[in-house]
């Protein structure tokens, strides 16, 4: 009998090892050798390197899914460029803005859990974050439900600048001594009238998802971080997740190094130390996004996070069908999708991210189609970078998508 375990034990370690096989060839770039060979593809990895010579940028990393297969990936230019080290599929990079999104898989998480749902108050004697109403002096702010915030419908305004990306005016206007966390943050900005009553506008706000991380602890009893590494990211199998840090010596290992635009100047630091810093390295306080903007990850396993949210079956979904559905609803122009940046008629879902040093771009097909591209570098486009990214992917899934190869690498 015991002959009989350790054999069946045997099986099964070599097939975790050949399952993981492919995972150690792409991160080690033996596949992408393999696919450099294939004559059709060609095309494709020159005309990124020709997107990458055009806008400046050191690096960027490709993931392409098709039905939950990861069929495509590959890293393209520098992770550092000044140590020598070449991109690869499996570095991690800062996620910027894309942070909303797996910020909004953590809500619909605790709705299906039944701890709140979209339409809970926030504010308010029955609000989940009560323990801030007697800071309040609007009272449009008792109106704002979790829906308003994931649609950027609270009725927030960026007219004096974003709160999260003005760290040292914040520091001034409420006399801080150091950068906000998130509970400080929340405290002054509650204070501050609402520019429109909530449900009436939608404006883009960064600071209703930092809202939203203080729900999720809330709500759940867990930090921010470990909530959303056991909730979510785990039970899709992504494992190198982080939390991006504000500076360069907080890079994490297997972490690209981050590039501003060519020629740009050093600014003040966010924390108000008085140090020049480049803006990737401290002109803006990264970590403190938290749920608005702060994770770090690979390409693909973003790719792997998405193929576990996108209601197909070939892999498990962690949410269920009605509440995929929900988040990528299409409801008009004028409404933003449920941590998605935009939906459409068709089905077709974008999300996108910026910082400075980072820009990514997440694109869902309705065929079941994902494509994924980020880069280490920003341009003097900033967040526009992504208007000029869409079309490239678009003309690359159009011209190359029926030569990738029919495998599945995760």
């Amino acid at each position: 009998m015991r002959r009989v375990l350790s054999t069946i034990a045997a099986a099964l370690l070599c097939a975790v090892a050949a399952a993981q096989a492919p995972v150690e060839k792409y991160l080690n770039e033996t596949l992408e050798n393999s696919d450099s060979a294939i004559g059709e593809l060609k095309p494709l990895d020159e005309r990124i390197d020709s997107f990458l010579r055009v806008w400046s940028i050191r690096g960027a990393t490709l993931a392409v899914t098709r039905n939950d297969s990861l069929v495509y990936a590959k890293g393209y230019g520098w992770a550092d460029k000044e140590k020598g080290e070449r991109m690869r599929p499996g570095h991690t990079l800062r996620l910027a803005s894309v942070s909303k999104l797996i910020t909004a898989i953590g809500i619909m998480v605790l709705q299906e859990e039944g701890k709140l749902n979209l339409l809970s108050p926030v504010f308010g004697p029955f609000g989940i974050l009560d323990a801030y109403d007697d800071l309040i002096t609007d009272d449009n702010y008792f109106a704002i439900t979790v829906e308003h915030l994931l649609r950027h419908q609270a009725g927030f305004t960026t007219a004096y600048g974003d709160p999260i990306f003005s760290t040292r005016r914040v520091m001034r206007q409420f006399g801080l001594k150091s950068p906000p966390s998130m509970d400080e943050m929340i405290r002054c900005q509650v204070t501050l009238p609402l520019d429109a009553e909530p449900g009436t506008v939608s404006e883009y706000s960064n600071f209703g998802y930092l809202l939203l991380s203080a729900i999720i602890e809330k709500a759940s009893g867990m930090s921010y971080e470990d909530f959303i590494q056991e909730k979510v990211l785990r039970r899709c199998g992504c494992m190198e997740f982080h939390l991006a840090g504000n500076y360069l010596s907080d890079r994490a290992a297997g972490e690209v190094k981050y590039y501003p635009p060519d020629d740009s100047q050093e600014i003040s630091d966010f924390s108000g130390s008085g140090r020049m810093v480049p803006k990737c390295y401290g002109g803006n306080d990264v970590t403190g996004s938290s749920g608005a903007g702060a994770w770090a990850g690979s390409a693909v396993e973003l790719a792997r996070l998405i193929a576990s949210i996108d209601g197909l079956f070939q892999r498990p979904d962690i949410l269920m069908p009605f509440t995929i559905m929900q988040m990528g609803r299409y409801i008009n122009d004028d409404t933003f999708a449920l941590g998605w940046l935009t939906s459409t008629p068709e089905g077709e879902l974008t999300r996108t991210g910026s910082f400075s040093g980072t820009n990514a771009l997440v694109k869902l097909y309705p065929d079941g189609e994902c494509w994924i591209l980020i880069t280490n570098t920003s341009t003097w486009k900033g967040t526009r970078l992504a208007r000029e990214t869409q079309p490239l992917l678009s003309t690359l899934r159009r011209d190359y998508g029926k030569y990738l190869p029919r495998r599945d690498l995760f």
